[in-house]
């Protein structure tokens, strides 16, 4: 018997607070956590790759026991107007904390007094420091279709004079229409479940080479007015699972489709780029990292992570003949996992289902103490689980999937010969 939130062999995943930062740290806003001193090193230390290099407005409140005690929330308000008076951020964002969420601060009014003070959009988020990573990029990525993704002018009919016979001039459904590339924003990219290792970049390149033409990236490498003009593109590519809450609203406000996968190998870059192009045509939502998974009812293989990564990879992998399930202890997405893989609640039902299990493990080097010693373990470090420390052999699964699927597959042909 175990509690479900104690843990007692490995390590802890990101809090939706630094979802939240992780998501919004490269886009010029200025993000405050309202806590006491010493949760924002926390973040930069363990969960940002990016703190050494890149510059970001990520600051903590430092709120004291007394104020917390007696509801002062006016030197919260002055100190957060202060610093946008000096750094002039695009946006304002609070992060509650088990602090302000116990003494009963109310967030909301607190960003509208900032807001009215500095004249600054600002939005307060429905964290608590309690929840997992994913929760924290789904409200950033919602937040961003919501509120900074701006509305974008219908687009013009072509009219009766529409020259279809002249490609270059076809505007209704002619050669020349379909020449132009598809434009496709990736929703969901963030350090947390790519690391910093190019990642995003393979994702564009992955793009091109298929012949689309990306938007933006969210959010990562992409600046605040790449993303401002998303509504322009014809379809979404949402690589984490909770990116889907923006992805959704993005189809709500612009009717844009979206696909939900990691190019990971040649095969899951086929499919998705067939995927894009279908949900495109159709405007239907398309779940490849789901549909395109090979049987695995007899796998011996199982991967544990982010769903719509792991997922992917277990995709890859079952083309390459190593049929592969999914454990993912994160938040449940409806839609992303296929019918064999499991939400797992707890490191003690996770160490349930692993005893006697002699197949392969893939996952972070940090599950090992509960991957039984006959299994196979593969480590793929995930940021989001262990921080920086493996930071330097992280894989780009993009570029790299053949090297790592040699390592899985040399274990399973030995098996086989045994």
């Amino acid at each position: 018997m175990c509690m479900k939130e104690a843990v007692s062999r490995i390590s802890t995943y990101s809090a939706d607070t630094f979802g939240v930062c992780s998501s919004l740290y490269e886009l010029g806003g200025m993000v405050v956590i309202h806590d006491p001193s010493g949760c924002n090193s926390t973040y930069a230390t363990h969960d940002e790759p990016r703190w050494y290099d890149q510059d970001s407005l990520i600051f903590i409140s430092g709120v004291t026991e007394m104020d917390a005690i007696m509801g002062n929330d006016d030197k919260f308000v002055h100190d957060v107007v202060s610093a946008a008076r000096d750094f002039s951020p695009r946006f304002i964002v609070i992060l509650c904390t088990p602090v302000p969420l116990m003494t009963g601060a109310d967030m909301d009014a607190l960003a509208a007094m900032i807001e009215e003070q500095t004249g600054i959009l600002t939005m307060a988020s429905t964290t608590n420091n309690m929840n997992l990573y994913d929760k924290g990029i789904a409200w950033a990525m919602k937040m961003l279709a919501e509120r900074i993704v701006k509305d974008v002018p219908a687009p013009r009919s072509a009219g009766p004079m529409c020259c279809s016979w002249q490609p270059e001039f076809a505007a209704c459904g002619g050669a020349g229409a379909s020449a132009k590339p598809l434009r496709v924003n990736v929703i969901g990219a963030t350090p947390l479940d790519f690391s910093y290792n190019g990642s995003e970049k393979s994702m564009k390149r992955f793009l091109r080479r298929s012949g689309f033409s990306p938007c933006s990236v969210w959010a990562m490498g992409s600046p605040l007015e790449e993303i401002e003009m998303a509504g322009l593109a014809d379809v979404n590519l949402v690589v984490s699972a909770g990116a889907v809450e923006g992805a959704k609203v993005m189809k709500k406000r612009f009717g844009i489709p979206y696909v939900v996968g990691v190019p990971i190998g040649s095969y899951m870059q086929e499919e998705i780029a067939k995927g894009l192009r279908r949900a495109a045509d159709t405007k239907e939502d398309i779940y490849v990292c789901a549909d395109s998974r090979a049987d695995c009812s007899e796998a011996d293989t199982i991967i544990i992570g982010e769903s719509v990564y792991s997922a992917s990879l277990a995709a890859a992998l079952g083309r390459e003949g190593q049929a592969a399930k999914v454990y993912c202890l994160l938040n449940e997405w409806p839609g992303v996992l296929g019918k064999e893989d499991i939400f797992v609640s707890s490191e003690g039902d996770l160490r349930c289902r692993l005893a006697g299990w002699t197949g392969t493990v893939i996952a972070d080097p940090l599950y090992g103490p509960v991957v039984p010693e006959k299994a196979h373990f593969v480590g793929l470090g995930h940021t989001a689980f262990s921080g920086r420390l493996y930071q330097k052999v992280i894989l780009n699964l993009i570029d790299d999937f053949e090297s790592f699927v040699k390592k899985v597959n040399d274990f399973a042909a030995l098996v086989h010969t045994v």
